[in-house]
């Protein structure tokens, strides 16, 4: 099985339980992962400690690069990361991708997945969309990127909030092609 190399960025979007679930079950997939790079915004920290009421992200075994580490090995193509989940993904970063504006490691790696052909996830987490979201969606998914709306499911009745935000984060996981067990619709 091809390991999968994979890029996290943590915007300062509301939505931090999107990102705490997503780095336990990358933890737990260990097995399936050559690399983790996590790129985090001072916002996104922020945004962290206000919801989730500590700094936990600190405890993670994965490499956090600063905002504008443009020497990060996926600043470029030829180090290969095959998947990007932007999570949560604001919308004002969402805006830079879909304009081609790489003025950060974000927005830079998510312009290198994208011509590099390779999967660029955007868990969004905004509502309501303006006509301008909605656009840069489109662009996003035009030129190939996934748009997975922060928009939980209810019908594995989630017993809590790590729960709920899980039925996010498995959709995005199953798209990026890791291989776990999670709820799929009309099986047991």
């Amino acid at each position: 099985m091809k390991k999968h190399k994979i890029i996290i960025a943590i915007t300062g979007a509301s939505g931090a339980i999107y990102a705490k679930v997503l780095l336990d079950k990358l933890k737990d997939l260990n097995s399936q992962i050559d690399n983790v790079g996590v790129i985090m915004s001072e916002n996104a920290k922020y945004v962290w400690k206000t919801e989730l009421d500590n700094i936990d992200y600190t405890d993670y075994p994965f490499k956090f690069y600063e905002k504008m580490d443009f020497e990060a090995p996926f600043a470029s193509g030829s180090a290969k990361y095959n998947t990007m989940i932007i999570c949560p993904c604001s919308m004002g970063t969402m805006g830079r991708i879909a304009s081609g504006v790489s003025n950060d490691l974000t927005t830079r790696a998510a312009d290198v997945i994208l011509k590099e052909r390779r999967k660029l996830i955007l868990i969004a987490r905004e509502t309501p969309y303006s006509l301008i979201h909605i656009n840069n969606m489109k662009t996003i998914t035009e030129a190939g990127g996934i748009i997975c709306p922060a928009t939980p499911s209810f019908y594995s009745k989630p017993n809590n909030f790590e729960e709920l935000a899980a039925t996010v984060i498995d959709r995005a996981l199953d798209l990026s092609g890791f291989d776990f067990k999670k709820y799929s619709w009309g099986e047991q």
